[in-house]
C-alpha cells in the first residue's frame, strides 16, 4: 500500500550525515539510519566510523 509505506519507510531510508572526526577533527559524510551508521566509513586520516547495530523496529517481522 503506497499511502501507507511513508510511514514505515521513513525509518529504513538512509540518511547522509556529517560526522566529526576525533582523530583529525575534519568533517566525515556517513551515511546513518535511525541515527546510527550503517556502513563503515573512513576518514582520510585513516580514523574508521564503524557501522552500529541497528535496532529493529517493531513493527518489522522477526527473522528466523
Amino acid at each position: 500500500m503506497a499511502v501507507m509505506d511513508g510511514c514505515e519507510s521513513q525509518y529504513r531510508t538512509s540518511v547522509l550525515e556529517e560526522r566529526v572526526c576525533p582523530k583529525c577533527g575534519k568533517e566525515v559524510e556517513v551515511f546513518t539510519s535511525r541515527g546510527k551508521i550503517i556502513e563503515p566509513t573512513e576518514c582520510s586520516c585513516g580514523y574508521v566510523f564503524e557501522a552500529e547495530e541497528i535496532v529493529p523496529l517493531k513493527t518489522e517481522p522477526k527473522e528466523k
